[in-house]
């Protein structure tokens, strides 16, 4: 790891397109519930997936910000927000996620234009991995525009960096590889100059607060804070957690069917 730059730009990665280092999706129960409640709360339109009719595409205008399947009881695993980083090889991403003490619970397997897997790290977080194994054809996200990026709450930000390091190449010199940084004790991962992630300190393993155990918190930006969580309110959600950040905010909120996400005032200065 090395020192935060001076000056580093702080604006979050783009998590979709064809150089894209992650992806996110929501495993839930109710596809057309989860479309209504975030087409309301977030302005999304979506798409039939490729994946059956049990999956379906979020988009902003033209370009994929999210995929959402009601695969949660059939796949045995709780309704949640998951995050899929990019691999070139995800049985070999597979492998070093079982070298360091972490988990795979499905996959890999085909998976929409390329192969994946789910899996937890060595303290529980879920995440995936995914190999593009087809030329992308979405559009990139504009410049300057993100929709969504990540923090990672878990025991020892150190050790989490240090695992998803080894799995996913962080730091490792390769070309295009995310860079790993420091700011007070927290992790900073950024990819192509933008910021991807923060990885901080002090989740409870056996916490009975979802926000205090060790997950991967996916936070998206909103032009309208207020507006988003009445909107959440009015279609069976509830707000968890509300707090100001920089010249803005953010609040936590629970999806009718469980699904814990984070909208963040665009506003802010470094939103994550």
């Amino acid at each position: 790891m090395t020192a935060s730059r001076p000056g580093a730009v702080s604006m979050p990665a783009p998590l979709t397109g064809s150089a894209a280092p992650c992806w996110v999706n929501l495993m839930t129960r109710d596809l057309e519930s989860a479309q209504h409640f975030y087409a309301a709360v977030l302005g999304w339109s979506f798409r039939p997936g490729r994946l059956g009719q049990e999956f379906s595409v979020a988009r902003r205008g033209d370009v994929p910000v999210a995929g959402i399947g009601a695969v949660a009881t059939a796949y045995r695993v709780a309704v949640a927000w998951t995050p899929y980083f990019a691999v070139s090889d995800a049985d070999a991403a597979a492998s070093r996620i079982r070298e360091r003490s972490g988990t795979v619970a499905v996959g890999p397997l085909a998976l929409g234009k390329g192969r994946g897997a789910l899996a937890a790290d060595l303290d529980g977080a879920v995440f995936g991995i995914w190999e593009r194994t087809e030329p992308a054809t979405s559009p990139p996200a504009p410049d300057g525009h993100s929709h969504a990026w990540l923090r990672l709450h878990t025991r020892n930000a150190f050790d989490a960096a240090i695992f998803y390091g080894g799995v996913l190449d962080w730091a490792s010199g390769r070309p295009g590889c995310c860079e790993v940084s420091y700011e007070k004790d927290e992790v900073i991962v950024d990819c192509g100059g933008r910021r991807l992630a923060r990885i901080s300190s002090g989740a409870v393993e056996a916490a009975p607060d979802p926000l205090v155990r060790p997950h991967w918190q996916v936070h998206f930006p909103v032009a309208d804070l207020d507006a988003s969580v009445e909107a959440a309110r009015r279609h069976g959600g509830c707000l968890v957690e509300r707090r100001p950040l920089g010249d803005g905010g953010e609040a936590t909120l629970l999806d009718p069917d469980g699904g814990l996400f984070t909208v963040t005032d665009v506003q802010g200065p470094d939103a994550t």
